[in-house]
């Protein structure tokens, strides 16, 4: 038969149908599986997708946020998991929001301020 063609397998004119071989929806682009990532390329990883969320909220279509939510949550879980000791500033806890909001100054070890990477002094890197 040169036109038409049984259903799925052909296109008009007795051409298999390739567009359906690429045919995606359903399935989410995951990019690396974290858990292959060095530390380093993890870190650029989760700094690249923090900082292209708000865009994809606001302009994304429903498939590209539930993907980068997917994505987002893989690897910050993959960090959690390499990290369970992480420092946890206390202005960024339940109590230190409560704190700060009552206007009390939250700081780290002897009044140091603290920073992304932890307690830190004010001066260079040799200390206060």
């Amino acid at each position: 038969m040169l036109l038409g063609g049984s259903a799925g397998s052909a296109s008009g004119g007795g051409y298999p149908n390739r567009m359906d071989e690429h045919d995606e929806r359903g399935t989410t682009m995951t990019g690396v599986d974290p858990d292959r990532l060095d530390d380093q390329q993890l870190m650029r990883e989760l700094e690249t997708i923090h900082r292209t969320r708000h865009d994809t909220l606001l302009y994304g279509s429903n498939d590209a946020l539930r993907a980068h939510n997917d994505r987002m949550a893989r690897l910050e879980g993959e960090y959690l998991r390499r990290n369970p000791s992480r420092f946890v500033s206390p202005g960024r806890t339940r109590e230190g929001a409560r704190e700060r909001t009552a206007g009390t100054d939250v700081r780290g070890p002897a009044g140091a301020p603290v920073g992304k990477w932890g307690p830190g002094t004010t001066a260079g890197s040799g200390g206060a």
